[in-house]
């Protein structure tokens, strides 16, 4: 089998089947995915599957899949790294069961879009991959597994880790003996989803737009996975329901915030107030000296004028607090 990265949109690949999650609510690519059935006549809305269970859909030509199949999960809110190592093992789990011959199936990756560390969510989900094949639950006929992403900089990182996880550069299991295969290769696997909750993790106090992106993936995520932490933020945006707890939750556990007072964003400030409130060590940061309010002006902040100085002043700040 051959797991593999590409740069595209899910909605046009083509594989034998899409594997989407469905979290008791619709989400990006399963919302437009179940719009565009809908259209086309299905009744998909009204058949999408509980926390537990599975449902193969029939895509009538409307996307680059002949079928698409929702799997359950529970809320996004509590859709963490060990729901997300659980969810791909149900998925090859189901299609071994429906689809034994299937050659080739897609899914995209779950967590970063909402806040998630997204090196622990991508070892999360492959190591649910991976239970799947050791177990020997997988599709007797899967050759091939795609992880299709949008962005050009995510696949590049992704790409990076897959390959560094596989010997030799390879990102091909072969042979009868996987099970051994993956137990002496794959060991920085075993954990991921399992006992992710339990490692120390940097919470990003931050706007989630695009235009902080670069920031956050090269200036902060990197230089807080490089100590030895996870790095979550929130994307208010992304979803419904009581967010301030899901937040208030991964603050009260964070071994530190760290927060870009860019912007002056009340998303951030509030974020930062709660961390005080809670005792929790806090390190801010922003672009421009004018962004600071009267709140944060008699707290130390570090100023940087590129990513690469945030980088390097961050990589400092965390040697120093460790």
């Amino acid at each position: 089998m051959q797991i593999v990265i590409v740069e595209g949109d899910a909605l046009d690949i083509s594989a034998d089947v899409l594997v989407l999650k469905y979290a008791q609510a619709l989400y990006g690519v399963d919302g437009l995915v179940v719009d565009r059935l809908e259209a086309a006549g299905s009744r998909v809305l009204s058949r999408l599957p509980k926390p537990g269970e599975c449902r193969l859909v029939e895509t009538m030509g409307q996307l680059g899949v002949p079928r698409t199949l929702f799997v359950g999960v529970v809320g996004l809110r509590a859709f963490g790294y060990e729901a997300i190592r659980e969810f791909a093992k149900r998925a090859l789990t189901s299609l071994a069961e429906t689809m034994p011959a299937v050659s080739h199936v897609a899914l995209t990756l779950h967590g970063p879009g909402y806040g998630l560390d997204e090196s622990e969510a991508f070892r999360s989900e492959l190591a649910g991959l991976f239970d799947a094949i050791e177990s020997r639950k997988a599709p007797s006929g899967l050759k091939r597994v795609t992880i299709v992403e949008q962005s050009p900089g995510r696949v590049r990182r992704l790409q990076e880790q897959l390959t560094a996880l596989l010997p030799a550069g390879s990102t091909a299991v072969t042979g009868h003996d996987q099970g051994a295969h993956l137990a002496s290769h794959l060991e920085p696997l075993r954990t991921a989803g399992a006992k992710s909750q339990a490692k120390a993790h940097v919470f990003v106090a931050m706007p989630f737009a695009p235009e902080f992106d670069d920031r956050f993936h090269y200036g902060i995520q990197q230089a807080v996975n490089s100590a030895g932490y996870l790095c979550e933020r929130a994307d208010l945006a992304t979803f419904t329901g009581d967010v301030i707890t899901w937040v208030k939750e991964r603050i009260d556990t964070a071994s530190l915030l760290i927060a870009d007072l860019s912007t002056a964003n009340p998303n951030v400030y509030l974020e930062v107030g709660y961390a005080w409130g809670r005792e929790i060590p806090t390190v801010l940061w922003s672009g421009d000296a004018s962004d600071l309010r009267f709140d944060v002006k008699g707290q130390r902040c570090l100023l940087y004028k590129s990513i690469r100085a945030l980088e390097e002043l961050l990589t400092r700040e965390l040697k120093n607090l460790r």
